[in-house]
This record gives structure tokens, sequence and C-alpha cells, in this order.
């Protein structure tokens, strides 16, 4: 049954070709717009840019930001069910809970550039209200829903072991993260350490 993993597989390569190809798209985009605005400065001169070239660049910001969602999801869950990498120790996705943190993240950071790309443009005030007002809604449940669950992701995340794996990974060019022995213990009594916790506060409410 552990070897049902592999199935993993399928999402993992489906939502890298989806980020591959955000990638490639933002990458187009923004030479696209850096020739058109280029062009249309030496044509009609640096006013003409003024307002909508900001829009452009948010837009191709909001690409990127978007694939990036898609790589840490696919790595992420390659490290977690697949074999763990050091890349994904090094930005502390350790666990769904880690993934999830991280992906809310760049999505309330997508929000924030989408509302700015809409602010910019500023064609009905009464429209942008309405937008800034569900923009609130969705990245303050966001927030929320970060700051509720904050502290709840892997034992393992350890900052020695994110700088490891840093070094690892930059320095000696390994992909393959190991789990030191002093890893698990750590996680060992950083679990301990939180039940025992858990068990005071239950009998601290009980009296």
């Amino acid at each position: 049954m552990g070897r049902t993993r592999f199935v993993v597989l399928i999402a993992v390569v489906a939502v890298l070709l989806v980020s591959f190809s955000l990638f490639l798209q933002g990458t187009v985009l923004a030479f696209s717009t850096l020739y058109d605005s280029w062009q249309e400065t030496f044509t009609n001169g640096i006013q003409s840019q003024r307002g909508s070239l900001a829009v452009e660049f948010l837009e191709i910001v909001s690409t990127m930001l978007k694939a990036v969602v898609f790589y840490l999801i696919g790595v992420g869950l390659y490290s977690l069910f697949i074999s763990p990498l050091n890349l994904t120790s090094a930005l502390g996705v350790e666990s769904l809970a880690d993934l999830e943190q991280k992906i809310i993240s760049v999505i309330v950071v997508i929000l924030g550039v989408t509302f700015l790309e809409h602010f910019v443009r500023w064609k009905d005030p009464l429209d942008t209200l309405y937008f800034a007002g569900a923009f609130a809604l969705a990245g303050g449940a966001l927030v929320f829903f970060q700051r509720v669950h904050a502290g709840q992701g892997s034992d393992l995340q350890q900052p020695e072991a994110k700088l490891r794996a840093r070094r690892e990974l930059f320095e000696h060019d390994d992909e393959q993260r190991h789990i030191e022995e002093e890893d698990v213990m750590r996680a060992a009594e950083a679990t301990e350490k939180k039940t025992d916790e858990k068990v005071k506060a239950e009998a601290g409410a009980e009296s």
C-alpha cells in the first residue's frame, strides 16, 4: 500500500507543467511588453506610457507569482510523498501544513498585486470600492486561517535543518535531503513538549 504514494507523481507532473507554462508565458509577456512599451516611447514619447505601463508590468508579476504557487505545490507534493528534497526543507516546507502556509502567503500577495493593478486603472471608483471590499474579505479570511494554523506544521522545521539543507543544495549541489538522527530526536522532543503542554492546558481547564 505504501507504494500507492507514487500516484502523486501524476499530480506533480501536471502541476509542474502548469508552472513551467506560466513561467514561459510570463517571460514571453515580459519581452512583448518591453518591446511594445519602448516602441511606443520612441514613437509617441514617454508621456504615452503613463498609467498603462504599470498595469502591464503588474500583469507580468501576477503571472509569475501564479507560476510560483504551482511550482511550490509540485515540489512540495514530491518531497512529501515521494522523496524529501533539500529545496523544500530550505524553503521551510516539510509538511502539508507548511505547504498550505506557503501557498496562502503567495496567494495573499497575488491578491494584493491584482488589487493594485485594478486600482491603477481607476475607471470606476464605486467598482473599485466593491473590489477592495471583496479582496479584504478574501485576504482577511486567508490571513486568519494562516494565524490559526501557525505553528502546527512539522516538528522537523528547525533553523539548523534549513541551513544545512541550503548548504547541501547550493554549495554541494545535493538535491536529496538526508534526515539526520538529531532531527528525529528534536522532533520527538518537540512532540513530547507539545503533548505535555496540551495535557497541562486541559488539566487547568478542568480545575
